[in-house]
């Protein structure tokens, strides 16, 4: 028998089941890996880097991305020009009014670029555009040098 008690050889087993460990690390590992990149909004751009940081709560921004060779992107879908991506943008805005946009533009993009993207946004009736930045502990931490 598996367990016995009483005074004969075998004795109470006390050692532990880890097989329903097991099991429930790797559903979480799975549900991890599943998740992860979902979390992950936008393209992927070198961000610039601020000394002050406005924090803003509040419902989820629209993320648009502008690549370091200008290729323009709502979430992680590409628009080829700049009629298109004012269309995406009319959509998005129609259907929630004030939502805010959060701007990801690569830092080696020079300032009239970001004016550009944020002239389209506003003529798309953006009411608020933000623009993503790196914080200075970040990237202090990360082992670029600040500025």
């Amino acid at each position: 028998m598996g367990m016995s008690s009483g005074g004969g050889r075998g004795g109470v087993k006390s050692d532990i089941n880890v097989t329903p460990l097991v099991d429930v690390v790797l559903v979480l590992l799975i549900i991890f890996m599943v998740v992860t990149p979902m979390m992950k909004r936008g393209k992927d751009v070198e961000l610039p880097q601020a000394k002050h940081i406005e924090e803003e709560d509040g419902p989820d921004p629209l993320i648009l991305s502008v690549t370091p060779d200008r290729k323009l992107f709502v979430e992680s879908e590409a628009y080829p020009d700049e009629r298109v991506l004012q269309e995406k943008l009319k959509a998005e805005l129609k259907q929630e009014p004030r939502r805010r946009l959060l701007l990801k533009v690569d830092q080696s993009l020079t300032y009239a670029d970001v004016m550009k993207v944020m002239r389209l946004a506003k003529d798309s009736g953006a009411e608020r555009v933000s623009l993503a930045v790196v914080k200075p502990e970040i990237a202090a931490s990360a082992g670029t040098p600040s500025r």
